[in-house]
Parts: C-alpha cells; sequence; structure tokens
C-alpha cells in the first residue's frame, strides 16, 4: 500500500450547522504537538540540568481556502472576534482514500476561532482571494476508526 496522499481531506465542525462550502479547504496546518520540558538545576551539579517532561503544547489550526460569500463559518469568526461571543465546537480533519472513505481522522476539542484574513488583493495577478482561518483549540486527539 502507498502511502496517503495529502491533497483529499474533508474538514467537519461539530455543533456548527456549516454548509457544504465550510467543509472544503485547499491547505490544512497546524496539525502539530510538542511536549514542554521544564529544567531543574541540582545544586552542586555544573555539568547538566535535569530535563523533565511537562505537559503537551499545541498551536494554532490554521485552515486556508477560496473566499466563500455567504459562509456560516465567516459568521462564526464574526460572531468571536467582532462582538466577543465565542462558541467553541469540535472540529474534525479526515483524511480521505481515493474512493473518498476515511484513513485517518483527527479531532479538536473546543476550537474558537483567534484570527481570519484576507489575501492580497493584487491587480497584476489573475490569482483567486484566499481566506486563512485560525483556530486555538484545548488538545487534539487521533479518531481511532
Amino acid at each position: 500500500m502507498y502511502p496517503p496522499v495529502g491533497f483529499h481531506f474533508r474538514v467537519d465542525f461539530v455543533g456548527l450547522a456549516a454548509g457544504t462550502v465550510d467543509s472544503h479547504f485547499q491547505e490544512v496546518s497546524g496539525l502539530a504537538t510538542e511536549l514542554a520540558v521544564e529544567e531543574l538545576v541540582e545544586g552542586g551539579e555544573n555539568r547538566f540540568a535535569h530535563r523533565l517532561p511537562n505537559r503537551a503544547r499545541y498551536g494554532n489550526l490554521a485552515l486556508r481556502r477560496g473566499m466563500a460569500t455567504d459562509s456560516k463559518l465567516q459568521r462564526w469568526c464574526e460572531d468571536a472576534i467582532l462582538h466577543f461571543q465565542f462558541q467553541p465546537v469540535t472540529v474534525i480533519v479526515t483524511l480521505l482514500n481515493e474512493e473518498h472513505e476515511p484513513l485517518a481522522a483527527w479531532r479538536f476539542e473546543r476550537a474558537w476561532p483567534v484570527k481570519w484574513a484576507l489575501s492580497d488583493f493584487k491587480a497584476q495577478e489573475s490569482a483567486i482571494v484566499v481566506e486563512t482561518l485560525e483556530l486555538a483549540y484545548s488538545y487534539f486527539t487521533r479518531v481511532q476508526e
């Protein structure tokens, strides 16, 4: 079996009545976690500091797509960023195979928007307008099928 391709995926917002346009993105990034390390200095030991594992840290989940003109997801972002009304949701990113069946999925708990941005408008280029949505979340786990 070949390794999966990274261009066939779906994003679902559980708890947010979003339409089909809100599940298609051209890029998802930020699926990463790292273990924080705490250094403990021992008196009289100058050669090294003890490095102890601490809790996991997560960055933001970034979603990019061509700008949608009528999107419940955009209204959700506006409510949080402009009106300070937060409705945390669960986000599921699913990697799909060539038959559109799930290969792997990751569940992001209590996600909420922290940034929304549009790409630059440039008259000399014929590019589509891309919107970027960054989400903070509590933690993520791999969904077992």
